[in-house]
Formats: structure tokens, C-alpha cells, sequence
């Protein structure tokens, strides 16, 4: 019987399956302008329509000589037709600008995953200082991948010659080469890019003009060059999303509108004294552009001043914030056990990054819970809340203002080096949805023959919060213990019994007015829960997911009410077999639940600066299950 021969039509042979979602890192020295490259097709991949997460990855010197391993910057972005919710394990594509951008990245590919190399930068020098013997690009050492190897440099040089810029100011227009190549393979359009690059160089349009003709070069390249056959025109459908207006949001950015959004929603002026600090600082950036809406920006000569100041304007009658990272926060712990004493609002974000002391300070780490919950003298309780991911941290700093106003304490806001530089899309919330919280400030004077008490309280233990200079209501506050009937200064044995109870007694009652612990995947009861906090939760519940998918008996708890907890979470982890915690430090919330709730919970730890991989929390989950 005769078998009937199909032919492939021009069109077919040259189709190429959609893919779901596609991992790309661009890595090149520190002057390359990775982190502006990824920025630009994070915004090309926002205008298509994808769902998207990315990592900026810097490195920790401000200024590493050029071409070694430890000046190498690089930008990761995830991005697909579905949800994402990390910046993926493994990139598919590697655009690597230098020898040390490759041997840094080169072994977190993908096996058959796509090298795009510069040849121009591959000679003798820079392969020597990046710790290489032979030419990687002419060897078989990267076998295990596709290798697409070109002078971009020369290209570059060519592609801009027109506009007479120097050699050196003319290579600096490489990334925009490259992202023109990255562009081309991913089916994105170039305007928003051109209309930000005459925005940019607005000044100085021969730059303009050079960096588009760039960037148009290297579009060109992709659509006309012979290649190869690992190289095609990939089109990702745009992710479902619900209708709305959308943006892509770092965290550092939803922090910064979180905090004017809760200021506005408890009635209130914002004060924010700050110290740049790695990676906090782009909080203070954000801030010092939204003066409109009541914001007032200080930048202060040290950590201690700049808390010093928050405490200042919420005594005034301000919503105090202050920022730092963890050799920050660890400055202006004393000032925060003052901030406990007076029982005044007072928010403090930290940005934790990997230590102790400079540690790693352009890499994530967990490290800071302890110091968040416990890093103070004395009995000094304060309510900690940790975002999970950049459009979270928006919600997580309203919450923070909530807290701080309507129980009269300082607050401490968690996210980390990931959270705060990685950005996502972020549907703009209405804020008719949320529920505002006024403050109402005490201005009844005592009856006669009564004396102002500053620390007569509501239901929730919440001192009356006076502004100064209110007629009738002169008062002191201060760090030293004052009376429980009067603020007078009172060092009585009872009393600071008295004191210490109702302070601790009013952080804890904060979980009265917060939401029960949820689940985010899975069952109540069962094999085993996953509990995480953070920016750990995209890769547990991709993991949790994946093995759910598979039939394993297990769950995804998430926590973002640090201290005090959620008043069901104690009985919800008791009804599991087993507990596993993961989280970027050496097992910090895990000893908390131990202690709080008496469960065995097991430590999941990493501490290298980078964020989980999915891969790695599936095997703690498999580990687990036994």
C-alpha cells in the first residue's frame, strides 16, 4: 500500500514551536551597561505583553578593573505566555560581552542552551584576566552549547562611524547592539526603545542617533545575516491578565508608592530621613520625586541622624520612615528602643543584603530576621512584615503604615537586595479598594485638677499621640521609664514590670487585626508544608507546584506577618507530618517557629548571594518526602 508523502512548505520548515517562556541573561563587565540593556527589553517585554520577573545581579566593588571576574555585572529576565513567578533557574540564552562574563555564567546555562559571544573582546588580555589558557570560542570546552560567535565590537564600530565619536565613546554603544540582536530574536518593537534613548540624550542627539543606529544594526544583523540554524525569530504570546492598567514595578519603586499611598490613607504628612546604603538607597531616590504629595526627603549625615530625624517629625505629628540595610539597621538600633519607649509611629524598611558587616552588599540574603525581631536591648518587641515580591512590597508598606498609626510603635518592613532591584508587572490598584485609617490626634485638655497623662490608652494599648504645641496639652516623652498613670519619670520595680507588659502586650495584640495565616497551595494537613517568607516565595511555590503536579502530599505556606504571628498559624503547622523552611540564611525563621509553636520545623538553607532556584527547593521537597 502506497504511503502518501507529505512535503513541508517553505513556511512550516522554517517554523519554530512557540515556547512558554524563555530565561536570558546579558552579562558583561561592570562599564557595559548590562543592568541598562536588561531595563530596556524588560520594558520592550512589559509593552508585548509577557509576564515577567528579572534579577539584577551587580557586583559588589563600586569600580573592579575591567575585564576580570569579580567586575561582572549581569541582568536576568524571565518572561513567557503564562505566569512567572521567578527570574528562572537557568538561562536559555547567555549574551556574554567579555571571557569573564562567560567563565562567571557560562555553567549556570541551560545543556544545548544558546552562547552569544563577542569575539572582538576575546583576545589575549582579557583571556588572562579572566583565568582562561586557551580561547573558550575555539576549543570544544563549551561543546554542551549552541555558540553563536561574532565581532560585536567591530560591528558596533562600524554601525556608528557615520556620527564620529571616539573608539572608546563609540563601544559604549555595544549593548545597545546587542539589545537590538536580543530585540530581533524575540519579535520586539524598537520605537519605545528609540523614543527613550532621544529622551535620554536629549542634550547630546549625536549620541541619540549613534546609540539607535546601534541598535538598529543590530536588529539588522538578525534578520539578514547568515547565522546559523540555532538562531530564530521567536514570538511569545502575550500572558493572560485581568483588564486594568499595568506597569512594571521594582521594589524599591512599589515601596516608595506604598509609603506615600499609606501617609495619604492615615491623613498624615511623611517624613523620610535617610543614609545611602546598598541596595536601600533607591527608596530615598524614589521618594525625593513625589514632594507633591506631602512627602518631605532628608538625607542625613549618618544612620543614627537619619532615624534620629524620623522619630523627630513622628513626635511633630508625621508619619516617620527611615531605611537602611543590615550595618544600617544595626546603627539605629538604639534609636529604635527609643522609638519603643515613646510608642511613636515609625516606619523602618530594611533592605537586607548578604553580611555580617560590608559582607556581600549588591548581593540578596535573609540574614536580618533575627535582628528584625530581637536586635534591640532590653524587652523591646516591634511588629515585623516582610513582602514576597516587588508588586508586594506596595500592599506591605500600607500595611506598615497601618500598624505603625494605629498602635503607636515602630515597624520594621523585610525585603531584601532581590526584591528591592528586580522588577515585575504590577496591575495599579484602585485605591477606592482600601480601607483608610485616620489618625486622630489627642487635643482635649485634662479636666482641672488633672495633670496630662501621654500615655493614656485605647483598646488596642495604643498611647494618645499629642502634637506639639497643642493648647492645654503640654507633655515630655523620652527613653527613660515613665508612670503608668502619669509619663512622669518613675523607676519603680512595679511600675517597669508594668511598663515592659503592656508594650510587649500591645505588639502582640497586632495579631488581632491582621488576616489568619492562609495557604497558598495545597491542603490543610498532610506530609508536609513548605513555609517560607520573603522573597523565597516565587521558587517555593513553583516548586510546590511542580510537585503537586506529581502527587506529592505537599503545601505552600507563606508568612508575611513576621512578628507577632498569625493567630492560626500554630495549630496550621502542627497538622503536618513534616515542616521544611526554606530561606537565605542559616535557619533563622525556622528557629522562630521552633520556639513560638514547639514544631519541628527543618531548615532549608542558602547563603551564596543568589536568590533559591526552583531545582533546589524540589529536592528539599523530595528529600522530605523520603
Amino acid at each position: 500500500m502506497a504511503t502518501a508523502t507529505h512535503y513541508l512548505t517553505p513556511e512550516e520548515s522554517n517554523a519554530h514551536p512557540p515556547l512558554e517562556a524563555v530565561v536570558v541573561r546579558f552579562a558583561g563587565d561592570s562599564g557595559d551597561g548590562m543592568q541598562l540593556t536588561g531595563g530596556q527589553f524588560t520594558l520592550s517585554t512589559a509593552l508585548a505583553g509577557n509576564d515577567l520577573a528579572t534579577f539584577p545581579d551587580f557586583p559588589a566593588e563600586i569600580r573592579a578593573p575591567q575585564g576580570t571576574t569579580f567586575g561582572v555585572s549581569a541582568f536576568q529576565i524571565n518572561f513567557g505566555s503564562s505566569a512567572v513567578d521567578t527570574a528562572g533557574d537557568s538561562p536559555d540564552v547567555l549574551v556574554a560581552m567579555n571571557p569573564a562574563a562567560l567563565k562567571t555564567n557560562v555553567a549556570d546555562l541551560k545543556p544545548g542552551g544558546l552562547i552569544i559571544a563577542d569575539v572582538g573582546e576575546f583576545g589575549a588580555r582579557n583571556l588572562a584576566k579572566a583565568g582562561y589558557d586557551a580561547n573558550p570560542l575555539e576549543d570544544d570546552s563549551l561543546a554542551k552549547w549552541q555558540l553563536l560567535a561574532f565581532n560585536i565590537s567591530q560591528l558596533t564600530l562600524d554601525a556608528v562611524k557615520p556620527f564620529g565619536l571616539g573608539n572608546k565613546e563609540a563601544l559604549r554603544c555595544k549593548n545597545m547592539w546587542t539589545l537590538g540582536l536580543a530585540l530581533w530574536m524575540f519579535d520586539r518593537d524598537r520605537k519605545p526603545i528609540e523614543d527613550w534613548l532621544r529622551t535620554k540624550f536629549a542634550k547630546a542627539p549625536e549620541l541619540a542617533e549613534a546609540n539607535i543606529a546601534a541598535l538598529d544594526a543590530g536588529h539588522a544583523y538578525g534578520e539578514t545575516a547568515e547565522i546559523g540554524g540555532q538562531v530564530h525569530q521567536h514570538h511569545i504570546d502575550p500572558a493572560p491578565a485581568a483588564p486594568g492598567l499595568y506597569r512594571t514595578i521594582t521594589g524599591a519603586e512599589a515601596i516608595s508608592l506604598g509609603l506615600v499611598a499609606g501617609a495619604q490613607l492615615a491623613g498624615l504628612p511623611m517624613f523620610f530621613g535617610g543614609y545611602p546604603i546598598t541596595p536601600a538607597s533607591a527608596i530615598l531616590h524614589h521618594l525625593s520625586r513625589l514632594k507633591e504629595y506631602g512627602v518631605t526627603t532628608f538625607q542625613a549625615e549618618d544612620e543614627i541622624a537619619a532615624i534620629g530625624s524620623a522619630i523627630g517629625a513622628a513626635y511633630a505629628g508625621s508619619l516617620g520612615v527611615t531605611s537602611s540595610s543590615g550595618p544600617g539597621i544595626a546603627l539605629k538600633a538604639e534609636a529604635m528602643g527609643l522609638a519603643i519607649m515613646t510608642e511613636l509611629p515609625l516606619v523602618i524598611i530594611n533592605s537586607q543584603r548578604g553580611g555580617p558587616s560590608t559582607g556581600l552588599p549588591t548581593k540578596t540574603e535573609q540574614s536580618d530576621l533575627y535582628q528584625a525581631v530581637y536586635g534591640r536591648n532590653g524587652d523591646a518587641p516591634m511588629p515585623v512584615i516582610a513582602a514576597r515580591s516587588p508588586a508586594d512590597a506596595f500592599d506591605c508598606a500600607i500595611e506598615a503604615c497601618r500598624i505603625a498609626v494605629q498602635y503607636m510603635t515602630p515597624v520594621m518592613l523585610l525585603t531584601d537586595g532581590y526584591i528591592a532591584n528586580a522588577a515585575e508587572p504590577w496591575k495599579v490598584p484602585r485605591m477606592d479598594g482600601y480601607a483608610p485609617f485616620p489618625v486622630a490626634f489627642h487635643d482635649e485638655p485634662p479636666a482641672e485638677g488633672e495633670s496630662v497623662n501621654p500615655y493614656k490608652r485605647d483598646e488596642k494599648l495604643a498611647r494618645v499621640w499629642i502634637r506639639p504645641g497643642t493648647p492645654g496639652l503640654m507633655h515630655r516623652i523620652g527613653g527613660i521609664e515613665k508612670n503608668v498613670g502619669t509619663g512622669h519619670i518613675d523607676y519603680s520595680p512595679d511600675n517597669h514590670q508594668t511598663m515592659t507588659d503592656i508594650r510587649a502586650a500591645k505588639v502582640m495584640g497586632v495579631a488581632d487585626g491582621v488576616p489568619e495565616q492562609e495557604i497558598e497551595l495545597g491542603e490543610a494537613g498532610g506530609r508536609l508544608a513548605v513555609v517560607g517568607w520573603g522573597s523565597t516565595f516565587g521558587p517555593i511555590h513553583q516548586a510546590v507546584r511542580r510537585a503537586r503536579g506529581r502527587g506529592a502530599d505537599v503545601s505552600h505556606i507563606h508568612i508575611r506577618h513576621i512578628w507577632p504571628m498569625p493567630r492560626n498559624l500554630g495549630d496550621m503547622l502542627r497538622s503536618y507530618d513534616r515542616v521544611i523552611v526554606p530561606e537565605m540564611n542559616k535557619g533563622q525563621l525556622k528557629t522562630v517557629l521552633r520556639d513560638q509553636y514547639l514544631v519541628d520545623a527543618r531548615p532549608v538553607t542558602k547563603v551564596s548571594g543568589q536568590p533559591f532556584k526552583i531545582a533546589e527547593i524540589e529536592a528539599a521537597i523530595e528529600e522530605a518526602l523520603g
